[in-house]
């Protein structure tokens, strides 16, 4: 796929016509031209500083399905929450990783978005494609998917601005010690765990990072189990397993932050699903809100724990969001 645009008037800079056009800045016009993107006349560009004349004619490539993607372990069942020509909200399922690394073996949900030929944007590397944010590979749940750059810039500047609101529902092992808790500090690897992030009260170290998640108790079973709301207020690689680590604190089924409470002989995977997500829509700048349902295998152990009618009575969106408002 393709766009392609024409020069109405005369250009000092190509990277400046882009910038103008897609609505980025130029720094991510010139990743796309070293990606091999971008097109004048019909051959490569190399450069941002090409100058263009009334006529000329510059084409844009977006992302194309592989070949080699075309292979089992892409017909995921994958749920639709909206779309529309700027975006899609998707409900991902667990064990499923958003973009391709070194360590990543598996198909992926870039993989699974190319393999459906949807259009997505291309300011990332390759492997992010259309990634605004992520999900860590065990949490299920509601993620936002950028078609366009347009788009993909203007919901990267609500993250940034914290306008996007991202809730999730979690069980624990363990009730919240007050039914609202807060966790704000700075995020880095777990020196004796690689694979773990590990909380510090300041940044000590080079590759820290400032987090805060907010914790609301909803639920109590008798055998006191806890299933809580979270709020993001920033998006670091496992923040709410490490935040309630830090409290203490660990959910059910997370085999890396805690032991897994399962049930003997049972596998579950961990209860942590993305479930709430507002922001304001790129183009229309419409408020949206969007409820992204528990999958089943998730809403079956919750029935188990709890009785339908409060689980029902606690899983109402206006309930969580105010729980968070509330004093």
């Amino acid at each position: 796929m393709q766009k392609v645009f024409i020069a109405l008037t005369d250009h000092k800079r190509l990277d400046e016509f882009l910038a103008k056009e897609l609505q980025i800045s130029k720094n991510q016009v010139l990743h796309l031209i070293k990606e091999g993107l971008v097109f004048y006349q019909k051959k490569g560009v190399k450069k941002g500083g090409l100058a263009l004349k009334k006529g000329d004619e510059i084409t844009l490539l977006t992302p194309k399905i592989a070949p080699k993607l075309l292979k089992r372990g892409l017909d995921l069942e994958i749920g639709v929450i909206f779309e529309d020509e700027d975006l899609l909200v998707l409900n991902k399922p667990p064990n499923l990783v958003i973009h391709k690394a070194p360590s990543v073996k598996e198909p992926t949900l870039v993989d699974w978005l190319e393999f459906k030929n949807y259009e997505l944007s291309n300011l990332g590397s390759k492997e992010r494609y259309g990634i605004v944010h992520r999900l860590d590979k065990d949490t299920s749940g509601g993620i936002v998917i950028a078609k366009n750059n347009f788009t993909h810039v203007h919901l990267s500047e609500q993250l940034k601005t914290k306008m996007m609101g991202r809730y999730y529902i979690a069980l624990l092992s363990t009730p919240l010690k007050e039914e609202k808790m807060s966790v704000e500090c700075y995020l880095t690897r777990n020196p004796n765990n690689r694979l773990k992030m590990i909380a510090l009260k300041a940044a000590k170290k080079e590759k820290s990072r400032y987090s805060k998640s907010e914790f609301t108790s909803l639920l109590t079973s008798q055998n006191h189990l806890n299933l809580i709301g979270a709020k993001l207020f920033t998006g670091r690689t496992h923040q709410i397993r490490a935040h309630l680590e830090y409290l203490n604190r660990h959910i059910i089924g997370d085999n890396l932050y805690g032991l897994n409470q399962a049930l003997p002989k049972e596998e579950i995977r961990i209860m942590l699903h993305a479930y709430l997500i507002e922001f304001k829509h790129p183009r229309s700048e419409q408020k949206l809100r969007f409820k992204v349902p528990l999958l089943k295998d998730m809403l079956e152990y919750l029935k188990k724990v709890f009785d339908k009618e409060n689980l029902d009575e606690v899983l109402d969106e206006e309930k969580i969001l105010h729980a968070f408002i509330a004093k």
